[in-house]
């Protein structure tokens, strides 16, 4: 059992508790999901990267009648069972322009990709295989029934279910659904996730600084990742180390409601650390503090009446690594995702030996390339400080270790987060 600090919320005493894992840590942040946003209606235009709250059935079939594959002659089979065959050509269809009659006997229509098959007819002759002459169009292939022809309902059926509930809609699907003629979806409403940056030493970008200050940096991060995996990030901006500002700042995320509070810092156990204390004193109920991680170590969960709260350490590292692995599950979770929960990594071999592991999970920032077996390449960066923002910027993800982890060759199986899939 691996052990933390505790602190009591009315009398501030410090007490030891155990650490719990990750995997524990993000159950109990699910758990607080357990029930999916409510649903809204959007335009088909709005609705990329929404996840649908209903399943999505096709109001009609696809193709609606029997059309051709490619360019060239409709005509029945019949007639075109060798090659040299003679055909007379009686008109043409084209997409959206159908032939108007039927073909008899000894007849064919010109017709062009996604046109629909002229009734009598049931096979096209591409244009590849065929001579025209004068009215007449002579084959140099035989034609078997059934050949370029796209049947009706080929895609899909009236009435079937063509995308799921829980699906986040990408530009594929979004085709999909016009294609089914839906020009709305119903879709989760996007979670809210309100954004607290605290500290007496942060100041914004491009802001005069004094001689202890920062620029903070780690409310974009988070923001974005809020951002990609389908929140909508509300900025609470920054927060000095003073419990009315921080007061203040929550009334701010009440009034805005958020589904969650993010505050970045201030949830360790120094002096100044105050945010902890103040969700306390706000009323907010205590899920879990602190966990078996690095970095992340100091990560707040709980609710705060509607809200649920993450606190999240103030390194730019390990806000980063707790927003992935905390934060962006929550939001899919919301969102009525089923893999909201599902394991990030992918198998990976070493690029470069690992030391003997501590006692909490750890998670290396690293760069890619590709092994000589299909499975990426992870080096660990140089310095694994959890406030170098240049270096994470230039990782391409992590390489997650369990904790204790025994001493490890480069080229040894690992197991690894990349970034870019999740917009981090």
């Amino acid at each position: 059992m691996r052990w933390g600090v505790s602190i009591d919320a009315g009398a501030g005493a410090v007490t030891a508790a155990p650490l719990i894992s990750v995997e524990e840590a993000l159950a109990r942040v699910l758990a607080s999901a357990s029930e999916p946003l409510e649903a809204e209606t959007v335009a088909l235009s709005d609705a990329l990267g929404r996840t649908l709250a209903r399943d999505l059935a096709s109001r009609r079939v696809q193709p609606p009648f029997a059309n051709s594959a490619m360019d060239g002659y409709a005509l029945s089979a019949v007639d075109a069972a060798r090659a040299s065959a003679r055909l007379t050509v009686v008109g043409e269809s084209a997409a959206g322009h159908a032939f108007a009659g039927r073909l008899l006997a000894g007849q064919a229509a010109r017709i062009f990709t996604g046109a629909p098959l002229p009734e009598g007819a049931d096979a096209v002759a591409i244009q590849e295989e065929a001579r025209r002459e004068g009215e007449a169009v002579v084959l140099t292939a035989p034609v078997a029934a059934g050949d370029y022809v796209r049947a009706p309902g080929l895609d899909f059926a009236e009435g079937e279910i063509v995308l799921t509930t829980g699906r986040r809609l990408t530009p594929r699907d979004l085709a999909l659904a016009a294609a089914a003629d839906h020009a709305t979806v119903a879709a989760r409403r996007r979670p809210r996730v309100a954004i607290l940056a605290t500290g007496d030493e942060l100041v914004a970008p491009g802001a005069a600084r004094g001689p202890a200050q920062i620029v903070a940096c780690n409310n974009f991060a988070v923001a974005g990742i809020a951002a990609a995996a389908g929140g909508e990030p509300i900025d609470l901006g920054l927060v000095g180390d003073e419990p009315q500002a921080l007061a203040a700042a929550l009334a701010r995320a009440r009034a805005a409601e958020a589904d969650v509070l993010v505050t970045l810092g201030g949830a360790s156990v120094g002096d100044r650390d105050l945010v902890r204390q103040g969700l306390a004193d706000a009323g907010m109920a205590l899920g879990f503090w602190r966990i078996g991680m690095r970095p992340g170590k100091p990560l707040i969960h709980g609710r705060l009446g509607a809200m649920r709260v993450l606190g999240l350490p103030g390194n730019p590292t390990s806000s980063t690594v707790c927003a992935i692995l905390f934060l962006r599950p929550l939001i899919r979770a919301l969102l009525g995702d089923p893999a909201a929960g599902g394991d990030l990594s992918e198998p990976a071999r070493l690029g470069a030996a690992l030391p003997a592991g501590g006692p909490r999970k750890e998670y290396l920032r690293a760069t890619f390339a590709s092994g000589i077996d299909g499975a990426p390449l992870a080096t660990p960066v140089a310095s694994q400080d959890s406030s170098l923002v240049k270096t994470l910027a230039r990782a391409e993800g992590l390489i997650a270790r369990a904790p204790d982890a025994p001493p490890a060759a480069a080229g040894d199986l690992c197991r690894v987060i990349r970034f870019a899939p999740l917009g981090a």
